[in-house]
């Protein structure tokens, strides 16, 4: 797509058939005019500036070759959230927000309460908790000082106070502390699938991905590390792939969990499962 002078139309229809894909030209476009969808529509005859026109273009470049539109503009929509995303973090998607609808089911909006959220990246999690429950504290993990850098600035720009951020890995950070409610979107894909070297996951950090041989390590060790961490009546809240429901039940109930449920996505697959501690192994 050799730079020319053209409206905002036809650019996008140039990207999309190029990408075969109008939403992702759309955003890109948005990105570059720093402009909402509903400016482009009402301008869709103006003519693009050659600056823009240059920029556009080697945006959708960066897309060809498969870098996803969440890191080519630095922005990720979830919850109510804009999230800031790069490369030292996965890019949150919808499905995890099932997870963050089933935690706050469990939590009170009236009274104090502690929520751990593990590996939290970007700060999706941690973020849209402490927004819809403002007199909860809650305490994110994660063992990517990048990625915590990127989750403390999402918290500033959102004026979140409510979320502290604590290196380390998984629990391990948490010390004696105990909470209401534990909840984590850990990797869980396979170390082998072949998913992992094909579209946008080609970009995301590994170890935010992949967990052993049957994607269940890190797994393995929350659902069993969690039970020092929750006060009697807690929760452990985790997401997992839509294969794994069965497994990540068995592995609840031989902890010693109570009240064991796997929750399905929007799609109807097995998406998160969970558990309440009772206080006694």
């Amino acid at each position: 797509m050799p730079p020319r002078r053209t409206d905002e139309r036809h650019a996008i229809g140039d990207a999309a058939r190029r990408l075969g894909d109008r939403i992702d030209a759309e955003v890109l476009l948005q990105h570059v005019l720093r402009r909402p969808a509903s400016w482009l529509l009402a301008h869709a005859d103006d003519v693009l500036s050659l600056a823009d026109e240059r920029a556009f273009v080697e945006l959708v470049r960066r897309r060809q070759l498969g870098e996803p539109v969440a890191y080519i503009t630095g922005r990720r929509g979830f919850w109510s959230l804009e999230l800031e995303v790069t490369p030292a973090t996965l890019i949150p998607r919808p499905e995890t927000e099932r997870l963050v609808e089933l935690a706050l089911d469990r939590l009170a909006d009236d009274v104090p309460v502690r929520v751990a959220d593990l590996g939290t990246g970007s700060g999706a999690i941690a973020l849209s908790i402490g927004t819809e429950r403002p007199r909860a504290r809650i305490t994110a993990t994660d063992a990517s000082t990048e990625a915590l850098v990127v989750a403390q600035r999402n918290a500033r720009r959102l004026c979140i106070p409510n979320v502290q951020f604590v290196h380390g890995d998984w629990l391990a950070p948490l010390g004696e502390v105990r909470f209401d409610l534990i909840a984590s979107n850990p990797p869980y894909i396979e170390a082998d699938d072949p998913h992992l070297e094909q579209g946008d996951l080609r970009f995301e950090p590994a170890s935010a991905l992949a967990s052993g041989p049957d994607g269940l390590d890190d797994i393995r060790r929350i659902v069993t590390d969690a039970r020092r961490h929750l006060l009697p009546g807690g929760w452990l809240l985790f997401e997992h792939g839509w294969n794994q429901g069965e497994a990540c039940r068995a592995l609840l109930e031989a902890a010693g969990y109570g009240e064991v449920f796997t929750a399905q996505d929007l799609e109807a697959r097995d998406r998160v499962s969970g558990g309440r501690w009772a206080g006694r192994a």
